[in-house]
C-alpha cells in the first residue's frame, strides 16, 4: 500500500468538519488505490492512542479515545441541558423510530410537554420521517445520522439496550402502562412518506 494514500486520507478526516464516507475519501485518491486496505491500516496506526479513527453512522472520523472522554469533560461547555422528558422522548424515538406524537405519549405514560419536539428538531438529532397511514395522517419522528455521530454509533443497532440505560441513569423505571424497549417490526403501523405537497407541521409553542 502506497504511504501516500495513507498520508492523504489522514489528512482529510483530520481536517474535516464531519465524518466523510467511503465514497469521498476514494474521490481524492488514485484509482487503483483500496480505500478499505488505507483505512483499516489507519485505524490500526491509531489504536491504543489518545485519538482513534471510528465508522460513525456509516461515515468515517476521529474520535477521542472512550477511556480518555472524561479528562475533556471539564473543558467542554454545555450549551444546552435537555431535560428528563426531552432525553426520554429522545430515547423513545430511537428505539421506536418511526414513532408518531401519540404513540411517545403512549410509551412514555405522559403527555409529551409542548416544545420537546421543537428542542430535539433543533439540535438535528430527530427528523419528520413520514405520516401514518391512519385518519388524521399524523406526523412521524425518526432519529438523524448526527445523532448517530454524536453518540459515536455505527448505526440503530448499536443503541444500548434498556438496561444499560437504567444502569446510567438516564431513565427511569418505566410507569405503570408505559412500553419501554424496542418496538418489533409487527408492532409497526403503515406509513406514508412526505411528500412535495405536504405541509409542514406548525411549530409546537415553546414550553418545559
Amino acid at each position: 500500500m502506497d504511504p501516500q494514500h495513507l498520508r492523504a486520507v489522514e489528512a482529510l478526516l483530520f481536517a474535516a468538519a464531519e465524518p466523510l464516507d467511503e465514497a469521498t475519501l476514494k474521490a481524492s485518491l488514485p484509482a487503483d488505490a483500496d480505500i478499505d486496505a488505507v483505512l483499516d491500516a489507519l485505524r490500526e496506526s491509531y489504536a491504543g492512542r489518545g485519538v482513534t479513527l471510528t465508522k460513525v453512522a456509516g461515515r468515517w472520523a476521529f474520535r477521542t479515545a472512550p477511556d480518555l472522554a472524561h479528562l475533556l469533560q471539564r473543558h467542554r461547555k454545555e450549551e444546552r441541558r435537555m431535560s428528563r422528558a426531552a432525553v426520554e422522548t429522545l430515547a423513545v424515538v430511537a428505539y421506536h423510530q418511526p414513532v408518531s406524537r401519540p404513540e411517545i405519549e403512549d410509551v412514555r405514560g405522559v403527555a409529551v410537554a409542548k416544545g420537546t419536539l421543537d428542542l430535539l428538531l433543533e439540535t438535528g438529532w430527530v427528523k419528520i420521517a413520514g405520516r401514518r397511514e391512519t385518519p388524521g395522517r399524523p406526523v412521524t419522528y425518526g432519529t438523524t445520522p448526527e445523532f448517530l455521530s454524536h453518540f459515536g454509533l455505527g448505526s440503530l443497532k448499536d443503541l444500548p439496550g434498556i438496561e444499560e440505560l437504567k444502569r446510567a441513569g438516564l431513565m427511569d423505571l418505566p410507569k405503570e402502562g408505559a412500553r419501554w424497549g424496542k418496538a418489533q417490526p409487527e408492532d409497526k403501523l403503515p406509513e406514508l412518506p412526505l411528500s412535495a405537497d405536504d405541509e409542514a407541521p406548525p411549530p409546537l409553542e415553546r414550553g418545559e
